[in-house]
């Protein structure tokens, strides 16, 4: 962070991504381990605005946070959902970064998605199912992952134009001392 605008608009895209876990959790779910991930949507602005460690930051404080209020710390969703956040961030940052020629922030969102429900499948089997039959489970996941990759990175993409577009009205910078003397 180098201003403390930035820092103000991190920690409102914080704010925003526990809020839209907890709206998610009031929305009815066709199948009970499936989620729309609208939290990821803020993971990836905070990564198109600040780079990846503030992508990674907002991960964790949304995991620690929202674990905390809807009463899963130390839960294995909490470690479902934090190991997963954490790849798949890494991976959206790593993609944003390296292969942003290649693939646009709905690209980048839809392979997070992916990312995200793999290793979830991969913790769950570690920590909780040591059955290898939960990989079955992965086709469907992947093609889900992808396709709620796709809605969050369109809102993210366009939350993120809009963002920038207005970032000097929403935080206008000071004016330098020496200009509010003369």
């Amino acid at each position: 962070m180098k201003t403390t605008r930035d820092l103000v608009l991190l920690s409102l895209l914080i704010a925003l991504s526990i809020v839209l876990r907890g709206v998610e959790a009031l929305i009815p779910n066709p199948l009970p381990w499936l989620r729309i991930g609208l939290a990821n949507i803020m993971t990836l602005v905070a990564i198109m605005l600040f780079g990846l460690k503030a992508g990674l930051l907002l991960t964790v404080l949304r995991t620690l946070i929202a674990s905390l209020l809807f009463g899963s710390f130390l839960s294995p969703t909490f470690f479902l959902s934090f190991f997963a956040g954490i790849a798949s961030t890494l991976v959206m940052g790593a993609a944003l970064r390296w292969g942003g020629a290649f693939f646009s922030p709905v690209g980048v969102s839809a392979l997070g998605g992916f990312v995200h429900n793999l290793t979830q499948l991969f913790v769950a089997y570690v920590l909780i199912i040591h059955h290898a039959e939960i990989f079955y489970l992965f086709p469907p996941l992947a093609i889900l992952g992808v396709i709620t990759g796709f809605f969050n990175g369109w809102i993210a993409f366009v939350l993120h134009d809009h963002l920038h577009a207005q970032t000097a009205r929403l935080f206008p910078h000071p004016a330098p001392v020496s200009e509010e003397c003369e």
